[in-house]
């Protein structure tokens, strides 16, 4: 959504390495997806998946967990949850997704990463070069820009009174960072392996997050003028917009004076 996932400002559909303006519209614009078909499409694809390769027991499955915590958070029917678990366990017949990423440059050379689910390779990656393509980017081999990233669990937490409690609840429970991103607002930084164990510490302290997810932070930042800026919203949306494509990262930096002329 997210282009970095907060603070900086940088975006990432999954991901919010800046607290600005960037970011932050980035992240709304990820929890409120336009179409919510699609969104559940998504988040259906990525329950069978992770049914398929942990298995369909969600006490053993962090992966098939999360995935249904955030198809719960947007209200999906509890049948469509079930059957995508079941079809991914093989109990039902379905597609055999694949997961695949895609690695390239952006507008300003901005490096992206798209992640995808999909059941015909050829036509994601027809799709993903087109969309490149189009918005003044280009793919790139594997690993061009990954180096670039590192894998994190992040947590999102609002309405909080009390900073100095929320902070060392989170050192406490082994975070590795924690940012104010609003005066009631936090996000908090971990390991992946960390991940499950901050959250349940956490919620052991009364602070339940209202987002949380393993995603992508870039190490390094691309600034982009203007021009670029309008045509990278350009490409993240065009991908955005292909079923096959889960999650899209980008080390893009946009300026809020940009932002704001947007």
């Amino acid at each position: 959504m997210f282009i970095g996932s907060s603070n900086k400002y940088i975006y990432s559909r999954n991901n919010m390495a800046g607290h600005s303006k960037w970011a932050n519209i980035q992240h709304r614009k990820g929890a409120q997806d336009k179409k919510r078909g699609k969104l559940f499409s998504k988040l259906i694809r990525e329950i069978t998946v992770a049914s398929k390769m942990g298995g369909p027991d969600l006490t053993s499955n962090p992966r098939l967990r999360l995935a249904v915590d955030k198809a719960k958070s947007q209200s999906m029917p509890k049948d469509n949850i079930t059957r995508a678990i079941k079809r991914g366990s093989g109990e039902l017949d379905g597609a055999d997704y694949q997961e695949i990423r895609y690695e390239g440059y952006g507008p300003g050379g901005a490096a992206v990463i798209v992640d995808c689910l999909t059941d015909n390779k050829n036509r994601t990656v027809s799709d993903v070069r087109h969309a490149f393509t189009k918005f003044s980017g280009n793919l790139g081999a594997d690993g061009s820009v990954a180096y670039m990233f590192d894998l994190i669990g992040q947590l999102y937490f609002t309405g909080i009174q009390d900073e100095d409690s929320i902070m060392e609840a989170a050192i406490d429970g082994g975070a590795d960072d924690i940012k104010s991103i609003t005066n009631d607002s936090f996000e908090v930084i971990t390991s992946p392996n960390n991940f499950e164990n901050l959250i349940e510490y956490m919620c052991s302290k009364g602070f339940k997050p209202s987002e949380s997810e393993i995603t992508m932070r870039c190490t390094t930042e691309a600034n982009l003028n203007q021009k670029e800026a309008e045509t990278m919203i350009k490409l993240v949306d065009a991908l955005e917009e292909l079923d096959d494509v889960q999650t899209i990262h980008t080390n893009a930096e946009i300026s809020d004076e940009i932002i704001e002329n947007l």
